[in-house]
């Protein structure tokens, strides 16, 4: 890209600064944002409504972000759409989206791989390349909604990379994706995900965002959290409630716990019953997840009845609780599972 500055990534006011600087009247800068974030156009040329030689000039100094679709994987079971897109420096990322009867929800990934090295995640195999730009995330979702021909209406933070370890960049996505002059998605139609980085959490209480936090929480103790997921050395499950609580009491948005069932290792009774107190403590929604199987692991799957059991005794204690239909299990449905065999090279041509 050479020297050439990230256009994609500016905000309306910031690119209304900048060409003012350049001499340029502010109107310019909303054609030129209509056209990158609600036409989604990929080049310069299409803004016909700018003269030939301020395309150019913006040309010159400006790239526009465009990552391409690498491979699609549609499901036969339920029409689960996965993606590998490639970015201009050749890496991969990997985007879903879920058709629902309330509307097409798609969940982004924030980084290029994850540090996190959470045991039963497909995602951290190869540790973190790089996070994505805020152009980048954007950009999943204008594929798809070019591709689709359909609006995306929820969007979900839970796919490769850990959201707060890239938090300035998902803190502009999320500004500019809810922005009107945008897509103009509705702040409580998003969910970002994190395992638990404290610090960062209560810095997102503090943007009074009225989105979703979920919390990756799967394990009720934290020697057991710590063999599960690293991140739980730095932090312990007190210090993760406190910041929960902080988070709902700056935001009134109520926290959703995220908790794989691990067949044997967090699915037992005192399990469950730790789980209630840590919901009842800050009011969280938990939402069960039959965990996938990877290969690279030897985790299992909770049996069903075994977690319609689980779910049960958490309702019993007034918990408000969901399992996750399982969506995409027959094309790598999984956070990481199609980059990783894609970069494995064990897989060969376009699914669709």
């Amino acid at each position: 890209m050479n020297n050439k500055k990230d256009i994609k990534s500016y905000t309306l006011s910031e690119l209304e600064e900048e060409l003012k600087a350049a001499g340029l009247p502010k109107f310019r800068a909303g054609q030129i944002y209509e056209w990158l974030h609600k036409k989604l156009v990929m080049s310069f040329d299409d803004m016909t409504n700018l003269s030939k030689d301020l395309r150019e000039k913006l040309d010159s100094e400006y790239f526009i972000t465009n990552i391409s679709t690498e491979l699609v994987q549609t499901s036969k079971i339920d029409g689960t759409r996965k993606y590998l897109f490639k970015l201009s420096d050749g890496n991969f990322v990997e985007s879903v989206l879920m058709r629902y009867h309330h509307g097409n929800s798609v969940c982004i990934s924030s980084q290029v791989g994850c540090r996190m090295g959470c045991r039963f995640c497909a995602s951290t195999l190869d540790g973190l390349t790089r996070n994505l730009l805020p152009s980048e995330m954007l950009d999943e979702i204008y594929q798809i909604q070019k591709e689709t021909g359909e609006r995306v209406h929820n969007i979900v933070l839970m796919g490769t990379g850990e959201p707060m370890d890239n938090y300035d960049n998902v803190v502009r996505f999320l500004k500019m994706i809810t922005n009107p002059d945008g897509l103009n998605i509705s702040q409580r139609n998003i969910t970002v995900s994190t395992c638990g980085i404290v610090e960062n959490m209560k810095r997102l209480a503090m943007e009074k965002f009225q989105i979703t936090l979920a919390l990756s929480l799967h394990s009720v103790t934290d020697e057991k959290r710590r063999e599960l997921m690293p991140i739980a050395n730095k932090y312990s499950i007190e210090e993760i409630m406190e910041a929960c609580e902080f988070y709902f009491e700056n935001t009134g948005r109520r926290i959703t716990f995220e908790y794989s069932l691990v067949r044997d290792v967090n699915d037992r009774e005192e399990d469950a019953e730790g789980l209630i107190k840590l919901a009842k403590r800050v009011g969280a929604h938990v939402n069960l997840i039959p965990v996938n199987p990877i290969k690279e692991r030897d985790y299992r799957e909770t049996e069903h009845a075994a977690v319609v059991a689980f779910k049960n005794k958490l309702e019993k204690s007034r918990i408000n609780v969901t399992i996750r239909r399982e969506m995409g299990r027959d094309i790598d449905g999984a956070c990481g599972q199609l980059r990783k065999r894609h970069m494995d090279g064990t897989i060969g041509r376009m699914h669709s």
